[in-house]
């Protein structure tokens, strides 16, 4: 079990069942590509202004996406997708 904050697996599982490539979800927050790429590959989180509109988006809560233990019965944070 990995011991972190998991936004970037919740972003990153969400955005590859959806479709969507970094961009479009960059799109969808007004942040760019890079910005995206980065909080996927933890190598930093997103704003804390962002994370209500990347909540609403992905329908995590807030409170989920910030555990550090594996996120039973949600899709997009499950760390065997």
């Amino acid at each position: 079990m990995k011991n972190k904050i998991r936004i970037g697996e919740c972003i990153l599982n969400y955005r590859k069942q959806h479709g969507l490539t970094q961009s479009d979800f960059g799109e969808l927050l007004g942040v760019s590509t890079q910005a995206v790429s980065k909080w996927e590959r933890e190598l930093c989180y997103p704003d804390i202004f962002l994370l209500p509109d990347i909540s609403n988006l992905i329908g995590v809560s807030i409170d989920e996406m910030m555990k550090k233990e594996p996120i039973e019965n949600k899709m997009y944070c499950n760390e065997n997708t």
